[in-house]
């Protein structure tokens, strides 16, 4: 967590500890899953993964520590997949690291009309104005949510957007992995 400001609330240094430890994993890398636990109930409760994950020393302030899921299959769509999700109660969260194509506002009125998704992406990767970004995603039971932009191009600790309303559509997606 050496980039993550400990001024932030702990949901946003989770998303930023999960930033950056994708980030020193490369690009083009598949999707990541992470559940978000309570670090002091983690200790409290499971003490010798605690120290696995060498929690033994961080300090007894709330926090979360995120750990990282089995591989998301690349067979199913994503929004699918989650679908499929139901966390046990000790998990307070979870948070989703993927690479998406981007294309500025200004792209939308090009967008050729009838396309189907196979189409669609396609005319977007090879759109001039296309950006490889890395969208880290974290939401709580609570309704907190909080997510990372990284650009590719701008492939910087300290180039990362932060924001809770950054990329709604998969915040959703998420927040229904905790629905009853």
């Amino acid at each position: 967590m050496s980039n993550t400001p400990m001024a932030a609330s702990p949901l946003t240094r989770a998303v930023l500890e999960i930033d950056e430890y994708v980030s020193g994993l490369g690009w083009d890398q598949p999707a990541r899953l992470f559940a978000l636990v309570d670090t002091a109930r983690l200790r409290a409760d499971q003490p010798s993964l605690a120290d696995r994950l060498g929690l033994q020393d961080e300090p007894e302030s709330s926090g979360l520590t995120p750990i990282e899921q089995d591989e998301i299959p690349t067979a199913q769509p994503l929004d699918e997949f989650l679908g499929t999700i139901a966390w046990p109660d000790p998990v307070v969260g979870c948070a989703l690291a993927v690479e998406r194509l981007m294309l500025p506002p200004s792209a939308e009125a090009q967008v050729p009309e009838g396309l189907d998704e196979t189409k669609l992406a396609r005319w977007v990767a090879e759109h001039p104005e296309r950006q490889e970004v890395r969208m880290t995603v974290a939401v709580l039971r609570d309704g907190a949510r909080d997510s990372a932009l990284r650009l590719r191009e701008k492939d910087s600790a300290t180039e990362v957007l932060t924001g809770s309303d950054l990329v709604p559509g998969l915040t959703q997606a998420l927040t229904a992995t905790f629905a009853e």
